[in-house]
């Protein structure tokens, strides 16, 4: 029988837990947090919990999961940013919201997938919250870990632990669930390190395969300085170009749907009083555009982190399989052009840039620092 945790792969311990909660209220509470890292499927496992506690019997057909999984169930509220953070604008009206009684299902559900963007003012304003929740409200809250949340939500919720989930039961998702050949599954989840939706998206998009291998070459590209500074311009452009792409023509239909809903639509000027609102939503799209940027470079440098842990398997003879099997001999070369050591430094470069990143660094100025740091030494 078809479930609402078939797509849940590889979490067996937590799906468990999270099924005997849905099934019997003595098991429930008011607030949990579900942890695990990128890829792991949080927002997975939260929808399909969500789902459940309208209808324990999981059916995906069943009027009550139906609607969950397809997001417009009224008693359940999805919240992600597209922002840095989560501001506490966006958290009052959730915080509202979970003051009132279910309105046809079990429970009020409201779901924020990323728990680890509150900052201290919007925590706080979320702690009241789920201090004193009313009888039949559920928060989940997903995070990467339970670091990554205030301590003073952390505490007061039930924590759930996600895993990476194993290469090939992700690749037997995609081949039942899109219809993907297994071999070209089976490649996509090895590359993506098993996050189930950038498995999906190498899968089915022969541009993004491309964009990967282009990241994966700048290993072997930089030879010294200039050309370091020459690949960090390139993948930050590229990745400013993705940024752009994924949000440009939402930014137009929103401006457009605004622009509408204000009877300005067609003016060649925006008559002064309509100014403030127009403002306030290019300043939510370049948030938007931002985080898009920071994402695609992350992945960007976990993509490299890959290649340089394939080589140092590869240095070190370690009897494991390579994630980047495809590029085998490039992996090879680099190995035999370096030293362990050296490729440990490299992958701490990566790791650096990564939290520079994360810590609000010019993106230009963090890659090329570690371009820099990955140009060839002599062995």
């Amino acid at each position: 029988m078809t479930t609402v945790w078939d797509d849940v792969v590889g979490q067996e311990p937590a799906v468990e837990v999270l099924r005997a909660a849905a099934e019997d209220p003595a098991r429930m509470t008011h607030a949990w947090l579900l942890t695990g890292p990128p890829g792991s499927g949080r927002s997975n496992a939260a929808r399909a919990f969500a789902a459940a506690l309208q209808d324990p019997s999981g059916d995906p057909r069943s009027p009550g999961c139906a609607q969950v999984l397809a997001g417009t169930h009224p008693d359940v509220t999805f919240v992600a940013t597209e922002g840095v953070v989560i501001r506490a604008d966006t958290v009052r009206p959730l915080v509202e919201l979970a003051q009132r009684s279910p309105a046809q299902g079990r429970w009020r559900v409201i779901v924020i997938e990323d728990a680890d963007r509150l900052n201290e003012t919007s925590g706080n304003v979320l702690l009241k919250a789920i201090e004193e929740p009313p009888p039949r409200t559920v928060w989940l809250l997903c995070a990467p870990s339970p670091q990554d949340v205030l301590v003073t939500i952390r505490s007061r919720s039930r924590a759930v632990a996600l895993r990476v989930p194993p290469v090939q039961a992700v690749a037997d998702l995609l081949v039942r669930r899109d219809g993907i050949d297994p071999a070209t599954a089976l490649v996509a989840a090895q590359a993506a390190q098993s996050h189930v939706g950038v498995a999906r998206r190498l899968a089915r998009d022969p541009e993004a395969r491309a964009r990967r291998d282009q990241v994966l070459r700048l290993a072997s590209r930089v030879r010294g300085v200039g050309d370091a500074v020459l690949a960090a311009a390139d993948l930050v452009e590229t990745a400013q170009a993705d940024a752009k792409a994924a949000t440009e023509e939402r930014d137009a239909a929103e401006r457009t749907a605004l622009l509408r809903s204000l009877g300005a639509e067609g003016l060649t000027a925006i008559p002064p009083a309509l100014r403030g609102q127009l403002r306030q939503l290019e300043e939510e799209q370049k948030r938007r555009a931002t985080r898009a940027q920071r994402d695609v470079l992350d992945r960007a440098m976990v993509d490299l982190l890959s290649l340089y842990r394939d080589v140092l398997v590869i240095q070190l003879g370690a009897g494991v399989d390579l994630i980047n099997g495809r590029q085998e001999e490039a992996v090879r070369d680099l190995a035999r052009s370096s030293t362990p050591e050296q490729s440990l430094h490299r992958m701490d470069a990566v790791s650096e840039t990564r939290e520079r990143l994360a810590g609000n660094v010019a993106p230009l100025l963090a890659v090329e620092a570690m371009m820099i740091g990955l140009r060839p030494q002599q062995v």
